[in-house]
């Protein structure tokens, strides 16, 4: 079968390896789609200090189930399947609390075991012991499984800073997740949203699909004075920063409103993750930072329910399909932001 893995920074090599058999405990499926994301363009450049070479990448994984591994119960061949990525060990003192994203000991599709970049891939016994296989609507098309996990890490930035009824939001970045961050605050009850970008093709791109109240385009005006101007001086209620950016974050500080919350959702290079923050306006505004990681099982889940019932469309968000031969040409495109959201059909 064909393969993608990683070998190094700017080594990622197509290869032929022998169809996986599963073992107990585990299952295998063929990939139908494993879409792809900014994590997988920082992998292609700079590698990750989880993911030991070679190893075959991808993360945002949906399938069919071809064969059932001795002890598996409740799955059978032909059932179609979503699998998160974010794999919590399910016994350390967070996830005794309940508190999986931050699980101490997590492991990762497409670090720690092969990943979506397939024909066919295992699902270890250690994503089944955390219920971290996802039967897919029968409404909800493959494609649009694999657009689960993001929309699920989504969820929980949204979870944690509390989007509600009536709230001013600000998304800036205009990527796959700060599409998916417009379409969230709306299904929550958000009175207006704005979404911010430096790059006015892809801005003018996901504005299109997602129709925020407003687009700001922040390489050729003043973000931080439009958000003022459109919420009467007063700032945004929340401020959610779906882009590697440092000065996004600084941003945030400046366009949001006395009490109001940060998400930094989309971390920062590794080379670059000290900020300049006010902690004056923080002070004596009273404004809440908060940070978020990944998702949960039980996130991946509602997920699909949130694509299942509409709540939260991606069918539209998906702007490219391509083979597995075309892996680079995918993740080039990511990098470049001249597609929303990217899959990859095995």
């Amino acid at each position: 079968m064909l393969v993608a893995r990683f070998y190094a920074p700017g080594d990622i090599r197509l290869e032929q390896a022998p169809e996986p058999t599963p073992e107990a405990g585990q299952l295998k499926i063929a990939v139908a789609n494993c879409s792809t994301c900014g994590t997988d363009v920082k992998i292609s450049r700079h590698g990750h200090h989880h993911i030991r070479p070679p190893r075959v990448i991808g993360h945002e994984i949906s399938g069919r189930i071809v064969e059932v591994g001795e002890g598996v119960t409740g799955w059978s061949e032909g059932d179609r399947v979503q699998v998160i990525a974010a794999i919590p060990c399910g016994t350390c003192v967070e996830c005794a609390d309940g508190r999986f994203t931050v699980c101490s000991r997590q492991e990762s599709m497409g670090y720690h075991y092969d990943g979506g970049f397939a024909e066919y891939m295992i699902v270890p016994e250690a994503v089944l012991a955390v219920d971290g296989v996802n039967r897919v609507p029968d409404n909800v098309s493959l494609a649009e499984a694999s657009v689960a996990e993001p929309l699920a890490c989504v969820l929980n930035g949204q979870e944690i800073a509390g989007v509600g009824e009536g709230d001013k939001v600000v998304v800036i970045g205009a990527g796959p997740i700060g599409c998916l961050h417009v379409r969230l605050a709306r299904a929550k009850g958000a009175s207006e949203v704005y979404l911010v970008d430096l790059n006015r093709g892809r801005l003018d791109m996901s504005a299109e699909l997602v129709r925020p109240d407003a687009a700001i385009c922040g390489s050729e005006t003043d973000a931080v004075a439009e958000v003022l101007k459109l919420t009467g001086d007063r700032g945004a209620d929340l401020v959610i920063t779906a882009a590697a950016s440092g000065k996004a974050q600084e941003d945030a500080v400046r366009m949001v409103a006395r009490s109001g919350r940060i998400s930094l959702f989309g971390g920062l290079p590794k080379d670059a993750p000290i900020i300049a923050l006010d902690a004056n306006a923080v002070h004596y505004r009273e404004l809440s930072i908060f940070g978020a990681n990944g998702s949960s099982p039980e996130h991946n889940k509602r997920a699909l329910d949130l694509i299942s019932t509409g709540a939260v469309p991606v069918a539209d968000l998906i702007t490219e399909r391509m083979s597995l031969a075309d892996v680079h040409k995918a993740i080039e495109t990511v990098a470049a932001g001249t597609a929303v959201k990217v899959t990859i059909e095995p």
